[in-house]
């Protein structure tokens, strides 16, 4: 016997994404429902190599049944849906970030803080951070536990994916358009995207910055801790999957380059390639459908004492989003939901 799972939004790119991964890791489901809402219901989506899922319409269902939900949609749906699976009884894994700051709700990185998981009982409800939280959680994490990172700077790049089906439409009619010389048409996006850097993600807040880099300062504190100072810069850039970050960060204890190599080749949910070469690093275009963070460009920051320096990159879809909700309902299920 195995468990009821519910994806909300699964015609969406991160709603297929966790369908996908729930099939590959052979997650212990004895039945997989596809939600969503307008015109998705009725469609039909792919689950694993055989089986094909018609979709249902998620105002209209009873979670009653259900173990466990996903749900990867726009946070006013998730805090419409999520409180009334909970109430079923249903475990709900927020990916929209409405839930991600509630102090009754766990934010959870597995690799980082897997223990938080043991508070999913006050809401019912778990909470997935932002992309660009996970990773760098994961890579701050071996790295803090050694030498205790005081402050993060970081610059992102990120994917488009992550804002849709019709983001990537945008840039690939946009980069279309220019090559033929048509006019290039906005409307996901406040600038053109294609062959181009927009330095802002979500909306802006009174203070400048962007809510995707509150988020990431707010939720790497939670995820790790409180103390770590974060400033961040977040830059949609024209690629499709995939999303990278430049990290500085200055710690307590002296660090060396050759250090921070070894500790983070142990790490898990880490891979390492840093190599002073042309090919000795990562880009996002060779990340897609990988589950790691990689990390290259590790150095020491010679700017600040206790400094180091260095890149990381991953799917968008994958760990930063659909890999590590399902990474938290295995944990789910092994530890503390019974069958």
């Amino acid at each position: 016997m195995g468990y009821t799972v519910a994806v909300i939004g699964a015609t969406d790119n991160v709603g297929r994404e966790i369908l996908q991964t729930l099939a590959e890791r052979n997650f212990p489901a004895d039945q997989v429902i596809a939600l969503g809402t307008d015109r998705a219901v009725g469609h039909e989506v792919s689950y694993g190599e055989d089986d094909v899922l018609k979709v249902l319409d998620v105002a209209k269902f009873d979670f009653s049944t259900v173990d466990v939900a996903f749900s990867p949609v726009d946070p006013k749906l998730t805090a419409l849906h999520a409180p009334r699976a909970a109430t079923s009884g249903c475990v709900v894994v927020d990916m929209s970030g409405h839930f991600a700051l509630d102090p009754e709700v766990p934010l959870v990185v597995p690799e980082v803080n897997a223990a938080a998981l043991a508070g999913y009982k006050q809401r019912y409800i778990v909470a997935n951070p932002t992309g660009s939280t996970i990773q760098l959680t994961l890579a701050l994490k071996p790295l803090h536990e050694r030498f205790t990172v005081t402050r993060a700077v970081v610059s992102t790049y990120q994917a488009v994916s992550s804002e849709g089906k019709e983001a990537m439409d945008e840039l690939f009619t946009q980069t279309r358009a220019i090559f033929v010389n048509d006019p290039v048409v906005k409307s996901v996006f406040p600038k053109q995207v294609a062959f181009n850097v927009i330095p802002q993600i979500d909306r802006f807040l009174d203070d400048g910055y962007t809510n995707e880099e509150w988020r990431l300062n707010v939720e790497t504190k939670k995820v790790l801790d409180p103390k770590i100072k974060v400033t961040a810069t977040c830059v949609r850039v024209p690629v499709f999957i995939g999303d990278a970050e430049a990290v500085h960060i200055e710690t307590e204890r002296p660090v060396t380059a050759e250090e921070a190599l070894e500790i983070l080749r142990a790490a898990p949910g880490v891979s390492v390639l840093d190599q002073r070469a042309a090919e000795g690093y990562i880009t996002p275009v060779e990340v897609a459908g990988e589950n790691p963070v990689f990390v290259s460009r590790i150095r020491e920051d010679i700017t600040v004492e206790n400094g180091l320096a260095f890149w990381c990159v991953a799917d968008n879809l994958r760990k930063g989003a659909a890999l590590n909700a399902v990474q938290i309902a295995e944990i789910l299920v092994r530890d503390y939901l019974e069958e």
